[in-house]
């Protein structure tokens, strides 16, 4: 009998984004029309793939194999396709990118729209917020990780480097004596990233080459969940706050924040491209990885 290999890839994309609605979304078709190809495939293979209840899907053992035999093919289809296309063969299909709102706003959006300029065939999805997003079960191919990795089940490449700095508005430092040591930062109020549930902590670049950064809890006085919103509440004096370069650079160089300890600046952070661990990536979100590589490589981000 022949298989229809929509409802093949159909039903892949529901194991590897851990549901259906997840896996609608990624493929742009109705929960009900993917829902169908899936019992369709299950008719002609005379097995039962998912267990449906009120709460959801699970793949059932036979699901597991033919899913686990079909992402091994699939791979090598695309693979073959590529291959045949050749490096200057055209990129199609529809990418769905998430990023934290500022740098997406700011330098992100503007790299990805030219890219999918260049290639007509192309559709792109960017979402732009702060939150943490899951990848797999929210159907997106990429996505962009300011700080700390914590998702280790993601592969990852470096776009970026983030250097942060450590500042405050010029009426907060001609009314408060500013710190000369991190240990002095405890003195002050401070603006954190996050909530007030945990005590915050700044980690600052080490006295000496290839020592150990130096950690200092802080008092919080603002916290927020932007970065947009740090910098903001940071130059209505509010108290000290750590900002990426990309966000506070403006506000420096108009002189409405200005830098604290500028000799000992907080740890640099890192920025990721991260996507899930497939056994193939797609041409065109490996191609896209390496435009983000090359336009951020050498980046000031304080112009």
């Amino acid at each position: 009998m022949d298989y229809n290999l929509a409802d093949i890839r159909a039903f892949v994309q529901v194991v590897d984004d851990g549901s259906i609605t997840a896996a609608a979304v990624r493929l742009g078709v109705a929960k009900s029309s993917l829902s169908a190809r899936i019992t369709r495939l299950e008719q002609a293979l005379h097995a039962q793939l998912l267990q449906r209840s009120a709460h959801g899907a699970t793949v059932t053992d036979a699901g597991r194999r033919f899913h686990a035999r079909m992402v091994e093919l699939l791979g090598g289809i695309q693979q073959a396709a590529d291959e045949a296309a050749g490096s200057d063969g055209a990129l199609a299909g529809n990418l769905r990118i998430t990023a934290p709102v500022t740098f997406g706003a700011q330098y992100l959006g503007r790299a990805v729209f030219e890219f999918v300029a260049r290639h007509p065939e192309l559709a792109i999805t960017l979402n732009l917020e702060d939150r943490y997003v899951d990848l797999a079960s929210e159907g997106f191919d990429l996505g962009i990780r300011i700080g700390r990795l914590a998702d280790s089940s993601l592969m990852a490449r470096r776009i970026a480097r983030s250097p942060r700095v450590l500042c405050c508005s010029p009426a907060y430092a001609a009314e408060h004596p500013l710190p000369k040591r991190i240990e002095d930062i405890q003195r002050h109020p401070c603006i954190a990233y996050g909530n007030a549930s945990s005590t915050p902590f700044w980690q600052f670049a080490p006295t000496r080459r290839g020592g150990e950064p130096r950690q200092v809890a802080v008092r919080g006085r603002v916290y927020t969940n932007s970065g947009e919103g740090m910098r903001d509440a940071a130059m209505a004096g509010l108290g000290l706050a750590i900002l990426p370069l990309f966000i506070a650079g403006p506000a420096l160089a108009a002189g409405q924040l200005q830098v604290v300890l500028p000799r000992t600046p907080p740890t640099e952070d890192a920025i990721h491209a991260v996507y899930p661990p497939t056994r193939y990536v797609s041409r065109a979100v490996r191609r896209l990885i390496d435009t983000l590589v090359e336009r951020f490589r050498e980046f000031e981000w304080s112009r």
